[in-house]
């Protein structure tokens, strides 16, 4: 028990690191919403897609390459030196080249050059931070982690602030501020918000640089990227699960007269499902150290197991809360009633995000029997599933059938997963608790939506109902807790 008071703690703190920030760049949404058109914001999503999947290549599973070799190793000193000049190098030679090719760039993914200068920036200052913040995690030092994250996005969000609202206000009266304000420059504005902010998280890592030695070990570098690229790969194909529906809403598969609008509304939607993505990564952000740290205990598994029953109870309360409430919730944060339309996909996409959190509790066999390439595999998989979903349903039923196919996609990585482990490293889940609490939460939360949607009195029943089983099958871990 005492092993799970400090994941607990580890989490709850890294949670406030996520959740925190997270929730401060939620309040852009509202926002975004209000100052965008919905068209203009489907484009800010459209590059944010793009930031997703290059923030991947750039970091090349290398942050959890270190969390192995640093945990397995005894000179931890050359494992940091060699992971963070191993980014050096690589972020510094694609964004040379990034920069040579932003025309040919631009071409290909339907982006101004202008922006794509800033994403370059941004790209660079954002991988030379990856592992200075996973050299913080792994020496349990969350409290600074937290802070220099909670810096970055309130900058973030101050800036957006500044330059979205209020800045053409100010331009009017005092004469300082004309040559900064220019109309129709959302765009413009929300991308410098961000290269300022990754810049100051960067020089908050200036101390950890400091510290670095300039040396390198190859053998040790070959090693740690034979671990690292098959996480590369299922990052990969993770992104484009998560993000690349809208690049495949905006394209030529898209029936909408206006596609950038249906990404709009889809990706403001998508948003309510953040409270369910919140959860699971923060609690990733806490069992990750741990999964690696007690790999070695007796009975490791018992253990895991306990952790997934946990998070899958959690996580039926925040799905069920989240679904009775969510036409409260659009209201405070989706403010222009055009965006919506899309309301039908937030129960699939927050089942979805559900599904890719036990996936990643369930991934532990795969990382710490040095079997990426499971993780791969079944990522590719999914990723496979959801490019031929979306390739299937966008021309017949548009941004709903790219909410099916994420569900699809991470429901199937579930799957493959509990089924490679029982094979490599048995773990004794219970599946019969495990099975209830998704069986009642997601039946209860379609009901609540499709069939009851905005009648608050069956919505609270049904979560009420669940509430009671939950305390009832949990009463006695819950006075464990309480008691210690």
């Amino acid at each position: 028990m005492s092993g799970f008071k400090s994941l607990f703690k580890q989490t709850f703190i890294y949670g406030l690191a996520t959740v925190l920030p997270r929730m401060l760049t939620f309040l852009l949404v509202p926002l975004y919403t209000q100052v965008m058109a919905v068209g203009v914001y489907g484009k800010v999503s459209i590059i944010f897609s793009w930031f997703a999947i290059f923030n991947v290549i750039l970091a090349y599973g290398m942050e959890t390459a270190f969390f192995r070799f640093f945990n397995k190793e005894t000179d931890k000193e050359k494992v940091v030196n060699t992971s963070t000049l191993s980014i050096i190098f690589t972020s510094f030679s694609i964004f040379i080249i990034a920069f040579l090719f932003k025309y040919q760039i631009a071409s290909l993914t339907d982006i101004k050059v202008e922006y794509i200068s800033f994403v370059i920036w941004i790209l660079l200052l954002d991988a030379l931070v990856i592992i200075p913040f996973t050299w913080l995690r792994a020496n349990e030092k969350p409290m600074k982690y937290a802070a220099i994250k909670i810096a970055n996005v309130t900058i973030n969000m101050s800036l957006n602030l500044f330059f979205l609202l209020w800045l053409s206000g100010l331009a009017k009266e005092v004469f300082f501020f004309q040559p900064i304000y220019k109309p129709n420059f959302e765009i413009n504005y929300v991308l410098i918000a961000n290269l300022i902010a990754s810049g100051v998280t960067l020089i908050l890592m200036f101390p950890f640089y400091n510290k670095l030695k300039f040396s390198f070990d190859k053998k040790l570098w070959k090693r740690m990227l034979r671990y690292a690229f098959p996480v590369l790969i299922a990052g990969l194909a993770y992104t484009i699960i998560e993000t690349f529906n809208r690049i495949l809403l905006d394209s030529s598969l898209s029936t909408a007269e206006n596609p950038e609008r249906e990404v709009g509304m889809f990706s403001a939607c998508y948003k309510l499902a953040l409270f369910m993505t919140l959860f699971a990564t923060a609690f990733r952000l806490g069992i990750e150290p741990y999964f690696f740290s007690h790999a070695k205990s007796d009975n490791p598994q018992k253990n895991y197991a306990k952790i997934l029953e946990y998070f899958v109870a959690f996580g039926s309360i925040i799905l069920l809360v989240v679904v009775v409430f969510a036409d409260v919730i659009k209201v405070l944060v989706i403010r222009d009633e055009a965006f919506w339309e899309a309301m039908w996909i937030v129960p699939i996409i927050l089942i979805a995000s559900f599904c890719l959190g036990m996936y990643h509790n369930l991934s532990v066999w795969y990382k710490i029997t040095d079997r990426t390439k499971f993780g791969a595999y079944i990522s590719v998989f999914g990723a496979i599933v959801t490019l031929a979903l979306n390739f299937w349903l966008i021309p017949i039923i548009g941004y709903k059938g790219s909410a099916i196919a994420t569900l699809a996609a991470y429901g199937s990585m579930v799957l493959l997963s509990y089924f490679y482990g029982r094979k490599y490293y048995p773990i004794p889940y219970n599946l019969k608790k495990i099975g209830l609490y998704l069986t009642i939460s997601i039946v209860f939360s379609l009901l609540s939506f499709y069939k009851f949607r905005e009648n608050y009195i069956v919505g609270m029943s049904l979560l009420i109902v669940f509430a009671f089983i939950m305390f009832i099958l949990e009463r006695k871990e819950l006075k464990l807790l309480l008691k210690r």
